[in-house]
Parts: C-alpha cells; sequence; structure tokens
C-alpha cells in the first residue's frame, strides 16, 4: 500500500493529524514524524511486531540500541530510576530539546523491564537506555495520547544521510512505512547529542546539536538565592557564596563555571535592572566583596526549572515558590539550616546589613557541605 504523505504546512485540522498519527501507531504500523534535529521513524514500543519491522526498515545492525521516544523528564525516572543528580539535572534543563540521554537502566522497578523481551534488547542490550523527549509539537502531542513510549530512530537507512526534510524520508524509505508527516526542513538539520551519564559524570557518545560547551553549562550545578526584592539578602547571599565556594576549589570567582558551579539570585517581588541598596553595598564591601554591578531580576519559571537548590531568606519566600512551582518542592529550601528566616535589614541602619551579612555567611558554611559538583570526561 503506499505511504500516506500529509504537509502539516497545509493541513486544516492539526488534532486530525495527530488523532490518525496515534492511530497508525497504535495499528502497529510506521510513522515518520518530525523532530527538531531530523526527522524520525516511531514505533509503539509496545508493539513487538512494529519495531522488529521498523529494525528491518532500517536495516540496523544487531548491538545498536534503538532510543525511546518519552514524554517528559519526569517520566524519565520511570525507566531510570536510579537516576543521579546530574541526569535529573540535565534531563530537567534540555527536554523537550536534541539531547538524547544515556542512562542505567538496571533498577527493577525500570518500565523497560515491562517491555516485551524482544523491544527491551533493541532499546536496551546492555542495562542502558537512550531517553529522549524531542522538542517538535506535533510528537509531543502524539505522545500525549499513545500508550507507553516511541521506539524512535532516524528516518533513513542505515548508512544513508539522515533526513531532514519528509521528501527525503520518503525518498530513503518509500512505501516501508505507513504515514509520512511532513512539516518541512527541520529547525536544526543534525542528529541530537547523545550523552551518557554515569553516576555524576557524564560522556558525548555522539556529537549533535548540542556544543560541549553549552553541555558543560547545562551540567554545572546551579544555586538559586531568593529574597524579595533582591536588593540586599540574596545579593549578599550570592557573593559571599562565589567567595567561598571559589576558596574552596582554589580558583579565581571568574573561574567557578569552569568548575561546574553557576550562582545566581532574584526576587519574588523584584524589578529587573535595579541596584543592590547602598546598605548591602558597604557591607559586602567591607568583606572585601563587590555588589556595584549586580543587577535586580524577578524569580522565573526558567530560573527555577534550571536551579539545582533554591534557598530563600524566609519560610514565605519558599511558599510562593512552591506554590506556583510545585515540581521544586523538593528542591527548595531556607538557606538557615535549622529553618529560621534570615533577617530583613532593608530600611535599618549599616550594622544590621553587617548582622545579615554574618547570619548569611554563617549558615552558607553548612550549606556549602552538601554541595556535591559534577565531574566531566
Amino acid at each position: 500500500m503506499p505511504v500516506e504523505v500529509i504537509d502539516l504546512r497545509v493541513a486544516e485540522d492539526w488534532r486530525d493529524v495527530v488523532h490518525r498519527a496515534v492511530q497508525s501507531l497504535a495499528e502497529g504500523k510506521l510513522v515518520v514524524i518530525p523532530t527538531e534535529t531530523v526527522y524520525g521513524l516511531a514505533a509503539s514500543a509496545l508493539d513487538e511486531a512494529a519495531v522488529d519491522r521498523l529494525l528491518r526498515v532500517k536495516g540496523r545492525r544487531a548491538g545498536q540500541p534503538l532510543a525511546l521516544a518519552i514524554r517528559s523528564a519526569e517520566e524519565a525516572q520511570d525507566y531510570a530510576p536510579d537516576m543521579s543528580p546530574l541526569a535529573q539535572r540535565l534531563a530537567r534543563r534540555c527536554w523537550p530539546g536534541p539531547i538524547t540521554l544515556v542512562l542505567d537502566d538496571s533498577h527493577p522497578q525500570s518500565l523497560v523491564k515491562r517491555l516485551p523481551c524482544s523491544v527491551q534488547q533493541a532499546v536496551s542490550p546492555s542495562n542502558a537506555v537512550g531517553l529522549r523527549v524531542p522538542g517538535h509539537k506535533l510528537i509531543l502531542d502524539v505522545m500525549q495520547m499513545v500508550v507507553g513510549p516511541l521506539v524512535l530512530s532516524s528516518a533513513n537507512r542505515s548508512g544513508q544521510p539522515d533526513a531532514v526534510t519528509g521528501t527525503e524520508a520518503l525518498e530513503s524509505l518509500g512505501d516501508d512505512v505507513h504515514l509520512i508527516l511532513d512539516d518541512g526542513r527541520c529547525r536544526f538539520a543534525q542528529p541530537s547529542s547523545v550523552v551518557k551519564i554515569v553516576g555524576n559524570r557524564y560522556q558525548i557518545l555522539r556529537a549533535g546539536v548540542v556544543p560541549e560547551k553549552t553541555l558543560q553549562r547545562l551540567s554545572s550545578v546551579m544555586l538559586l538565592f531568593v529574597c524579595t526584592g533582591n536588593t540586599c539578602r540574596s545579593p549578599l547571599a550570592e557573593v559571599l557564596c562565589c567567595d567561598m565556594l571559589a576558596r574552596q576549589l582554589g580558583c579565581h570567582v571568574d573561574e567557578l563555571e569552569d568548575h561546574g558551579v553557576i550562582v545566581m539570585s532574584a526576587g519574588v517581588a523584584a524589578m529587573m535592572g535595579g541596584a543592590a541598596s547602598p546598605e548591602a553595598i558597604q557591607a559586602a564591601a567591607e568583606l572585601g566583596l563587590d555588589l556595584t554591578n549586580h543587577q535586580t531580576q524577578p524569580i522565573s519559571e526558567q530560573l527555577v526549572r534550571h536551579a539545582d537548590l533554591i534557598y530563600t531568606m524566609t519560610r514565605s519566600h519558599r511558599e510562593m515558590i512552591v506554590t506556583q512551582w510545585p515540581e521544586a518542592a523538593q528542591r527548595t529550601h531556607l538557606l538557615a539550616p535549622d529553618e529560621s528566616d534570615i533577617c530583613d535589614p532593608i530600611g535599618g541602619p549599616l550594622e544590621r546589613y553587617r548582622y545579615c551579612a554574618r547570619q548569611i555567611q554563617e549558615t552558607l558554611a553548612h550549606r556549602l557541605k552538601e554541595l556535591e559538583l559534577p565531574t566531566r570526561t
């Protein structure tokens, strides 16, 4: 039966396209679907015959594992329950997006163990599974409606160039697939970066869309300090933390990112681009630290998503964050280990700012002992 091609750019009903793709996958058929990297060849991971057909169409050699496309970063832990903090960090920051994470799936509760035996062998021949949340609306919409994950490979015969247009996918695979969803040229037009995570280390298995320098930044531990206006307490915490970490790591403050640490601050009621208070600048200067170039910023969804640890000055700050972003609850803590509030010096004399700085310094000494930094290979 000839392959059906649907041009998404002129399709009148997006929902109908999604339903047709879902129905085809549920019936065990192969679907070519666009992603932000290259076109993908998809099959239901719950259907042994469909995955076997995908392997035959690809002409893929034995021992070359296929990736699983999943719905979200949160879902990744169902397939790799022992995800390290580094793996969670990259999943949270990079997905949906052009990175495939190769993770250990040997845990007995891994959902990989519930896939058909031949599918397990195809995606995890050696207790490691490649997971990805593609950054294209169509495949994300499809996966919201299919049961289970999708097995996803590039839409080309093994050894041929990757297909970056629907036309190229059609020329490569022809009538061996049931449906091709054509959305023109892929945004990046190159494969995803494949990154293997083992504990607190990562290894780039395949260079792709994301360059190594960007991956280094994405893998860095990010600490976010939060107060109200981002003019005194959280900026003091930011510069004090940078200074203490630099001393601990034996580097300059400007080199912290090269050592895998990013430190930022924000306020739950801050404006963008304001300055630190004069008293906070003075209190910092007396400690040999510079706040003159600080610019205030409000807390945002992106900051919360990227932060590994969010330290708030008061309980009310934490409650505001957790109320708006419940998924960040386990990463959000009061700065003081005894859960007391850091005093608010705003409007007070310089001595109150000095006391606040000392209080922050003492609490940071405890918090930084808990910090685990990534190792790069």
